[in-house]
């Protein structure tokens, strides 16, 4: 009980302030090391939480589980086909897919004009054109890819696709460059290879709002593929697999079954290129997930190491205050009374240590999100550290600085009274 009170008594902090005031050099220099420690956590952890924050703004636009995949040329012959074939797709290869992977939630066939086929096409309103990439898509495209539209418009629907209609979505890059300051898109003509479109809507771009870029102009799939006779044939499509589907599992399944469908080798790799927007964003998670990890094992390892220092500085300040313990036993102080004394010493300075180091890792923080909130390529938003990893951090610390208090503490009591008397 006496050593309960001992925690809280005011001539106790009094003598802990003397002690560490006298050697105010030596208190700092010893007490870096846990600030060291906890401000290399805090940075770290803050910074991966930075970068998964900006990766996941940076995909929100795109279904977490999705993936393109395009027509290349085969590489080996195979059941009569020579090498070198083109295997397009057609229509009826989505069903055929979709049955053959269940793993499948959306399709979205895609046409283009432009962007990986030649030069864009001239787009034409009133006495201003430009050139622009033209996609025909399907309004399933928009559950892979979130497409933003302004107030006032829509995106492709099926009832577009069914009837061939001629509208277009624009992106707010290709309004500012085809209609004039304050003049609204909607309703107004564009015309595309001598046709003209009504636009229904205008997008609004983010980074990773989608596949394209903010000066694209969509149509039905179904009157791209009349107006460039197409046919049914198409070069690429974008899959999205239900959540529970591993992006890698359902890469490796649809381009198999892909290979089956247009009698291609099992062996020719070449013959379908794709990209795994699932697998990306996995191993993105992993890497912020391993950061934290990381800076969780070096910002403890740091914090011991100076927790250490700290004991050790305090086993050189009981030695030099043994002529004061002796005395101070002399005078009735007992065992526990002087243990409480010299742990709260070492708990004081890993606290004061810690705390200071996580002020100034979160200030850095603040200053890094300031800086990097200009720069629109680089993923990275509100760092910050949870609470709870905060607040376990402190509790390592004081348990840590308990523990090594302890060591001092025992070596404070076990000299007798009679003998520290003697010390000079």
């Amino acid at each position: 009980m006496n050593s309960l009170k001992k925690v809280f008594d005011r001539d106790t902090w009094d003598e802990i302030f003397e002690s560490i005031s006298k050697n105010k050099t030596r208190t700092i220099i010893t007490t870096i090391g846990v600030f060291w420690g906890i401000f290399i956590y805090i940075a770290l952890a803050g910074s991966a939480t930075g970068l998964e924050n900006g990766f996941n703004e940076a995909f929100s636009g795109l279904s977490k589980n999705s993936m393109g995949v395009f027509v290349q040329r085969t590489s080996i012959p195979y059941k009569g086909f020579e090498e070198g074939r083109q295997p397009l797709f057609r229509l009826n290869d989505v069903d055929k897919l979709k049955s053959r992977v269940p793993e499948i939630q959306f399709v979205a066939p895609g046409l283009q004009a432009g962007a990986f086929t030649g030069s864009p096409p001239l787009v034409t309103r009133g006495t201003r054109s430009d050139n622009f990439n033209v996609f025909g898509n399907f309004p399933s495209y928009s559950k892979i890819s979130v497409v933003n539209i302004f107030d006032g418009g829509r995106y492709i629907n099926e009832q577009d696709i069914k009837y061939e209609r001629k509208v277009a979505v624009i992106g707010e890059g290709t309004q500012e460059r085809l209609f004039t300051e304050g003049e609204d898109p909607l309703g107004q003509y564009i015309e595309i290879n001598n046709v003209n479109f009504k636009v229904i809507g205008v997008t609004k771009f983010s980074q990773g709002s989608g596949f394209g870029s903010d000066s694209d102009v969509t149509i039905p799939y179904t009157t791209f593929a009349k107006l460039y006779n197409r046919g049914d044939q198409f070069g690429f499509m974008f899959i999205a697999g239900y959540d529970y589907v591993n992006p890698n599992y359902l890469e490796e399944t649809v381009l198999s079954n892909l290979r089956v469908i247009k009698t291609v080798s099992p062996e020719d790799e070449r013959a379908f290129g794709s990209f795994n927007i699932g697998a990306l964003f996995e191993s993105i998670i992993k890497f912020t997930k391993g950061m934290v990890f990381l800076s969780l094992v070096v910002g403890i390892a740091t914090i011991f190491a100076g927790v250490i220092g700290i004991g050790n500085i305090m086993l050189i300040a009981v030695k030099e205050r043994t002529n004061e313990l002796g005395i101070r036993r002399a005078l009735g102080a007992t065992p526990g009374e002087v243990k409480v004394q010299i742990v709260l010493e070492s708990v004081f300075l890993t606290i004061l240590a810690g705390i200071i180091g996580i002020i100034v890792g979160a200030f850095l923080l603040f200053v890094i999100n300031i800086g990097t909130a200009g720069l629109e390529d680089f993923p990275f938003t509100n760092p910050t550290v949870p609470l709870a990893i905060v607040f376990g951090a402190f509790i390592t610390m004081v348990t840590l600085g308990t523990l090594i208090g302890l060591i001092p503490a025992e070596r404070a009591v076990s000299i007798k009274p009679i003998e520290a008397l003697r010390e000079e």
